[in-house]
């Protein structure tokens, strides 16, 4: 038996009856009027601090395990959310022009075309493919459209030894590290010269050669492996951190939380770049969370974040620059969220328009492009001119062209290569599986692609 004595200059005492040890008992509760804990008012949390200042009691904090928490005789819940929303970081008008007064890293001109030209490449590619795909010469595709930006500015201001673990929209960032277009036609036809040998589902990329961990179908196992792998760049003293990709599914997934707070614990230099592009396949971010998008989860962990505008060069490549130099000076992880829209549908094998009006999407894919936003700025700077964008364009669609063309014609890889990698030695078992898939190859060699290199 307990009886708790809630004490106010204006309560009243009655009883409430209350579970306690599996028995009922009285329990005397002070009843006054609170502050307002209406879940309609949406409270600010950083107010929380001003409403207790009057009623935290000096020289009275309780040591927990965890540290010193200071008394309140107020009985106020924190807010479920705040009526503001975090801020998002930008530095590019959508015409182009520097926002006034903005800090942000200053870009040569050199940097800034090949930034350009990178998106470019990317879109084209994109294209291309997506249309290869739907011609039946390649099984699936996902595309980039509308979230150039991230992929390109946050890989130019990475270092080419801080470890990737990219999700799936990520081919720009290989792209920038030297990746060429040939090794990703080369990956989405699964030929011999693919890296992956011809394994992985296509836009599954990887390179060991460019830092790029092989990207997985799983959703959002990469984070809590960025966790790890940054914790062993900081034990071996790399000087160098982790960068996990994701988009705003990927945070729905308990991999996020658990890679999150692993990262904070032992603070590992990581950081986790979320793309939020406003879909997980058809499920809009508002039936995913309640919170105030991605960003304010890194207060719940005790990470430093920021939310970004993913459609602006200038301002994710500032953001992630800066995001680096805390990772590793101060042996922290960082969390970025980046606001963008996905143009293109989810995949080859999704059509975004039985979810989505039309107009949106041609909203964003023309008015909001971060493709044609950065081209306005490097042509207000003179470092850019219709004759060039049209030599680039010219250049880049024979450069895509040719690699799918090289890629389809290769032969596939030799059948060995299902059972190889595995085991220093091939054991009996998959020896005998071997024998077996290629005799019945030949018995039935109707029913396999004339190309299967037996």
């Amino acid at each position: 038996m307990a009886s708790w004595l809630l004490r106010s200059t204006t309560s009243t005492l009655r009883k409430l009856p209350v579970a306690f040890s599996g028995k009922s008992t009285g329990v005397l509760v002070g009843r006054r009027n609170f502050g307002s804990m209406d879940a309609g008012q949406k409270l600010d949390p950083c107010s929380c601090e001003d409403d207790y200042r009057d009623t935290v009691y000096q020289n009275q904090d309780l040591d927990f395990p965890g540290g010193k928490i200071p008394l309140t005789s107020q009985m106020k819940f924190i807010s479920e959310a705040s009526d503001k929303r975090l801020p998002c970081y930008r530095v590019l008008n959508d015409d182009g022009s520097l926002i006034s007064n903005s800090i942000h890293e200053q870009i040569g001109q050199e940097v800034a075309v090949n930034m350009y030209s990178a998106m470019v490449t990317l879109k084209t590619m994109d294209t291309f493919l997506y249309e290869a795909q739907r011609q039946g010469r390649i099984s699936f595709y996902m595309t980039s459209f509308g979230e150039e930006a991230i992929n390109i500015a946050s890989a130019a201001a990475l270092s080419p030894h801080d470890i990737v673990l990219p999700q799936y929209r990520e081919a720009g960032v290989l792209l920038w590290r030297g990746f060429t277009v040939q090794e990703c036609t080369n990956q989405c036809f699964g030929n011999k010269d693919d890296k992956g040998k011809g394994r992985q589902m296509p836009v599954h990329y990887g390179s060991k050669k460019h830092n790029v961990i092989t990207i997985s179908s799983p959703l959002a196992t990469q984070i809590s492996q960025a966790a790890g792998v940054a914790y062993s760049l900081k034990m071996d003293k790399r000087g160098t951190c982790a960068v996990a990709y994701t988009g705003d599914g990927g945070t729905s997934e308990g991999d996020f939380h658990a890679g999150l707070n692993f990262a904070a614990v032992m603070e590992a230099p990581v950081i986790f770049i979320c793309r939020n592009n406003g879909w997980a396949i058809s499920t809009p971010v508002h039936e995913q969370f309640r919170s105030d998008g991605v960003v304010a989860k890194g207060l719940g962990y005790g990470i430093r974040s920021i939310r970004v505008d993913g459609n602006d060069v200038i301002a994710v490549y500032s953001a992630i620059c800066a995001a680096r130099n805390i990772a590793i000076s101060e042996e922290r992880p960082i969390l970025v969220e980046a606001m963008t829209y996905r143009v293109g549908h989810h995949s080859t094998s999704d059509d975004s328009t039985k979810y989505r009006p039309t107009n949106e999407i041609e909203y964003w894919k023309t008015a909001r492009s971060p493709v044609a936003r950065f081209r306005k700025y490097i042509q207000r700077n003179g470092w850019w001119s219709d004759d060039k964008e049209s030599e680039l364009c010219s250049y880049v669609k024979k450069q895509v062209l040719q690699a799918i063309k090289t890629a389809e014609e290769m032969e596939k890889p030799s059948l060995t290569e299902l059972f190889t990698d595995v085991y220093e030695q091939m054991p009996p078992n998959l020896q005998e599986q071997e024998m077996s898939t290629r005799d019945t190859i030949k018995k039935h060699p109707k029913d396999y692609p004339i190309d299967a290199h037996v």
